[in-house]
């Protein structure tokens, strides 16, 4: 995580004090989110006892609206002391995009680095979720991904190479693999089998991310199937749980 940059209190928009007539709360939580807004992301907050001071309101009040706008997510605790903004999330909202065009979707430069990218064979496992034969021949990538430059997940893959040949000669620190093997092989992702899970990283993983091996992050584990039902790719990544968010849609099925 980048370094978090200090803001001066008198850096800050505040309001001389607070208006009459209003729960004081409710006008300390509302001048503490715009605040955060236009500050951006990482960003020192003042002290309780600066807020408690300037607004003339009792320091109990002050955390009590900190702790609230921590809880939804606007401010972040560092070592129980310091507040600061929360870092902005990059969400994944679609499962059948890929990363690179999800991101440039929003505005934002992706980043690769290929860790693997070898022809195995498929264990027992690999090779149940690919529908091949054990010991069949699969393409295996691992790539680290980065969102303006600070690394974002580690995104583990397998492909059948019977189903895609020569899929391992690409260059995939700059092509996106699901627009390469729609645009070469004419299989275009219709829908995926995927299971999200909570866990703290390997020691390994964690010196990949640039994080702490006690902060979380989700394991995403999914098949990725075309439109006959026919396997694409099976993976396992692991994402940083600060940068990522997953939205779902549920919808109840019409009674038969």
């Amino acid at each position: 995580m980048p370094r978090p940059k200090h803001v001066a209190a008198s850096d800050l928009r505040l309001p001389d004090a607070l208006q009459p007539g209003r729960p004081k709360g409710d006008q300390l939580r509302e001048i503490l989110e715009s605040v955060a807004t236009e500050a951006g992301p990482g960003r020192l907050m003042p002290s309780e006892r600066f807020l408690a001071e300037h607004f003339q309101v009792a320091r109990g009040t002050v955390r009590q609206e900190v702790n609230r706008l921590v809880a939804d997510g606007v401010l972040y605790r560092q070592h129980g002391t310091a507040t600061f903004t929360a870092e902005r999330q990059a969400a994944h909202i679609d499962m059948l995009t890929s990363f690179t065009e999800d991101m440039q979707a929003r505005g934002v430069v992706p980043k690769t680095k290929v860790l693997h990218a070898e022809v195995e064979s498929a264990g027992p496992r690999i090779a149940g979720r690919l529908n091949v034969p054990p010991g069949a021949r699969v393409f295996r990538l691992e790539r680290l991904r980065y969102v303006e430059d600070e690394p974002f997940a580690v995104e583990r893959t397998n492909l059948s190479v019977d189903r895609f040949p020569d899929i391992e000669l690409f260059d995939w620190e700059t092509q996106s693999l699901h627009r390469t093997i729609e645009e070469r092989w004419g299989v275009r992702p219709e829908w995926n089998d995927t299971a999200i899970s909570a866990v703290l990283p390997n020691s390994h993983d964690a010196a990949l991310l640039g994080i702490e091996a006690t902060q979380p992050c989700l394991i995403i584990e999914g098949t990725l199937h075309d439109q006959s039902g026919g396997v694409i790719e099976a993976g396992r990544s692991l994402y940083r749980a600060d940068r990522y968010t997953v939205f779902t849609q549920a919808r109840r099925s019409p009674a038969s």
